[in-house]
C-alpha cells in the first residue's frame, strides 16, 4: 500500500531533512502519548462499567457495555506491566467495584464464547461495526506527516478483519477476568465472589470441559500461537481444573501456581512453559511436550505422564508421587529433591538427568535407561530397577534398601557408600563399577559379574554371592562374615584384611588371590582351590576341614601354624 492510500502526500512528506526530523522526533513522543491516553481511557472505562445507580441498575446498559468492549479492546493488546499496576491502583483506591465488574465481564465472556457477537445480523454485529469504524478512520484521516509507528497503525487498522477484532475483544476480557481472579484470591472478602475458570466449574450451569480449548483454537486461527502470545502471561494462578485441553498449543505460557487438577492435556504442547508450583494432581498429561519447561515445585501426584517429553525440564522439588511416567523422556531433566515415591517409570529415559537427593522409594524403573544419571543421596529403597541401565550413573551414598536390581547394567556406576541391604543384584553386570564402602548386607548377587570391581571396605555379611564372578576384584577390608560364596570365582582377587569368617566357600576358586591378613575362621572350605594364593598371616581355626582343599601345596606364605596342623613339612 502506498503513502497516498494512507493520506500521506508527497508535499507534506517529501524526502529531506524535514521528513527525517519529523519521523525521528515525533515518533517516540506520539507512541508514548497514545499509550498514556489508552491507559487513562481504560482506567475510566473500567470504573464506568462497574458503576451503579441508586436503584442498583448499571449506569452503562448491557448493549452499550458490549459496544464499549469492542470499541476499547477490539484493536488493542493488554500488557502485564500496564494492567497489573492499573488493577492494583483501582482496587486499592476503591475506584472500582470489582464484584460488579467481574459479573459483567463474565456475562460478556460467556456470550462471546458462544459466538453471539460475531454471528449477529449486520445491524447488531459489533465486530463488524468496529471494523467499519477503523477503516473509516483511515480513509477520513487528515493528511499530514506521519512517523513509522503511526503509518504502521493506519495500515493495520485498514487490514484488520472481523475475526481479529472479535478475538482481540474476547481475549482482552479474559485477561481482565484472570487479573480480577488473581487479585481476589489474595483478598478474603472477594475470594468466593470472584473465582474465574475459563471452562467454568464442574457441577455449574456454565461448565463446558472443552470451552478453553475452543478459545485457544479459535484464537490461533489468525496466527499460530496467538493465544499463548496474548494471554499466556496472565494464566498464572488461574483455575483450570477438569478442563479438556487435548492437543492445545500452550508454548511458553505462564501457568505458575495454576490449578490444573484432573485436567486433560494429552498431546498438548507446553514447551518452555512456566509451570512452577502448578497443581497437576490427577491430570492426564500423556504424550505432552514439556521440553525445557519449568515444573519446579509442581504437584503431579497420581498424574498420567506416560510417553510425555520432559527432556531438559526443571523438575526440582516436583512431586510425582504415584505418577505414571512409563515411556516418558526425562533425559537431562533436573529433578533435585524431587518426589517420585511409588511412581511408574517403566522403560522411561533418564539419561544424564539430575535426581540428586530425590525420593524414588517403591518406584518402578523396569527397563528404564538411567545411564549417566546423577543419583547421589537418593532414596531408592524397595524400588524395582530390574533390567534397568545404570551404566555410568552416580549412586554415591544412595539408599537402595530392598531394591530389585536383578539383570541390571551397572557398568562404571558409582555405588560408593551406597546402602544395598537385602537388595537383589542377581545376574547384574558391574564391570568398571565402584562399590567401595557400600553396605550389601543380606544382598543377593547370585550369578552377578563383579570382575575387577572396587569393593574395598564393602559389607557383604550374610549376602548370597553364589556363582559370582569376582575375578581381579578388590575386596580388601571387606566384611563377608557368614556370606554364601558357593562356586564363586575369586581368582586374583584382593582379599587383604577381608573377614570371611563363617562364610560358605564351597567350590570357590582362589587362584592367585591375595588372602593376606584375611579371616577364614569357621568358614566352609570344601573343594576350594588355593593355587598360588597368598595366605600370609591368614586367620584360621583348628576345627576346619582341609582334606578337600585343592592347590594348597602351590599356595604361598602359608602360616607356620597351618603347615604344622596339616603336616605340610
Amino acid at each position: 500500500m502506498g503513502k497516498k492510500d494512507l493520506g500521506v502526500t508527497e508535499k507534506n512528506c517529501s524526502r529531506g531533512k524535514n521528513v527525517q526530523k519529523c519521523t525521528n522526533n515525533v515518533e517516540y513522543t506520539q507512541t508514548s502519548l497514545e499509550k498514556n491516553l489508552f491507559e487513562e481511557r481504560l482506567k475510566k472505562t473500567l470504573q464506568s462499567w462497574a458503576k451503579q445507580r441508586i436503584n442498583g441498575a448499571f449506569v452503562i446498559n448491557v448493549k452499550q457495555l458490549h459496544w464499549e468492549i469492542y470499541d476499547l479492546l477490539g484493536n488493542n493488546v493488554l500488557k502485564p506491566e500496564i494492567l497489573e499496576k492499573l488493577m492494583c491502583d483501582l482496587i486499592s483506591s476503591n475506584d472500582i467495584l470489582p464484584v460488579q465488574l467481574y459479573s459483567r465481564l463474565t456475562d460478556f465472556y460467556e456470550r462471546w464464547c458462544q459466538g453471539e457477537f460475531i454471528d449477529a445480523i449486520p445491524e447488531d454485529n459489533l465486530p463488524q461495526q468496529k471494523m467499519l469504524q477503523l477503516r473509516s478512520e483511515v480513509s477520513t484521516h487528515q493528511t499530514g506527516c506521519y512517523g513509522y509507528e503511526q503509518s504502521r497503525t493506519l495500515t493495520k487498522n485498514l487490514n484488520i478483519g472481523l475475526r481479529q477484532i472479535d478475538i482481540s475483544a474476547g481475549l482482552n476480557v479474559m485477561i481482565l477476568l484472570f487479573e480480577l481472579h488473581r487479585i481476589a484470591q489474595q483478598k478474603g472478602e472477594w475470594k468466593e465472589k470472584i473465582s474465574f475458570s475459563p471452562s467454568g466449574f464442574r457441577d455449574t450451569d456454565n461448565f463446558f470441559t472443552s470451552k478453553l480449548l475452543r478459545v485457544i483454537n479459535y484464537s490461533d486461527t489468525v496466527a499460530i500461537g496467538n493465544f499463548s502470545t496474548v494471554v499466556g502471561e496472565f494464566l498464572k494462578g488461574g483455575s483450570f481444573s477438569d478442563a479438556y485441553l487435548g492437543d492445545a498449543n500452550l508454548t511458553g505460557v505462564n501457568l505458575s501456581n495454576a490449578n490444573l487438577s484432573n485436567s486433560f492435556l494429552g498431546d498438548a504442547n507446553l514447551t518452555a512453559a512456566n509451570l512452577s508450583g502448578a497443581n497437576f494432581s490427577g491430570a492426564n498429561l500423556g504424550d505432552v511436550n514439556f521440553s525445557g519447561a519449568d515444573l519446579s515445585g509442581a504437584n503431579l501426584r497420581n498424574a498420567d505422564l506416560s510417553g510425555a517429553t520432559l527432556s531438559g525440564a526443571n523438575l526440582n522439588g516436583a512431586d510425582f508421587s504415584g505418577a505414571d511416567l512409563s515411556y516418558a523422556d526425562l533425559s537431562s531433566a533436573k529433578l533435585k529433591n524431587g518426589i517420585l515415591e511409588r511412581a511408574n517409570l517403566t522403560n522411561s529415559l533418564l539419561i544424564d538427568a539430575d535426581l540428586t537427593s530425590a525420593n524414588l522409594s517403591h518406584g518402578v524403573f523396569f527397563g528404564a535407561n538411567l545411564s549417566d544419571t546423577k543419583l547421589e543421596q537418593v532414596n531408592l529403597s524397595y524400588s524395582d530397577l530390574c533390567r534397568a541401565d545404570l551404566s555410568g550413573a552416580n549412586l554415591q551414598g544412595s539408599n537402595l534398601l530392598g531394591s530389585n536390581l536383578s539383570d541390571s547394567i551397572l557398568f562404571g556406576a558409582n555405588l560408593h557408600n551406597a546402602a544395598l541391604l537385602a537388595a537383589d543384584l542377581s545376574h547384574s553386570k558391574f564391570n568398571g563399577a565402584f562399590l567401595s564402602g557400600a553396605n550389601l548386607k543380606g544382598a543377593i548377587l547370585l550369578g552377578a559379574d563383579l570382575s575387577g570391581v572396587d569393593m574395598s571396605q564393602v559389607i557383604l555379611n550374610e549376602a548370597d554371592l553364589s556363582g559370582v564372578l569376582l575375578y581381579e576384584a578388590n575386596l580388601s577390608g571387606a566384611d563377608m562374615r557368614d556370606a554364601n560364596l558357593f562356586g564363586s570365582d575369586l581368582s586374583y582377587t584382593n582379599l587383604n584384611n577381608a573377614n570371611l569368617s563363617g562364610s560358605n566357600l564351597s567350590g570357590v576358586i582362589f587362584n592367585g588371590a591375595n588372602l593376606s591378613h584375611s579371616n577364614l575362621s569357621y568358614a566352609i572350605l570344601e573343594d576350594i582351590d588355593l593355587r598360588e594364593a597368598n595366605l600370609e598371616a591368614m586367620t584360621w581355626n583348628e576345627n576346619q576341614q582341609w582334606r578337600s582343599v585343592r592347590g594348597l601345596e602351590k599356595a604361598v606364605n602359608i602360616p607356620n601354624g597351618l603347615r604344622v596342623h596339616l603336616k605340610l613339612g
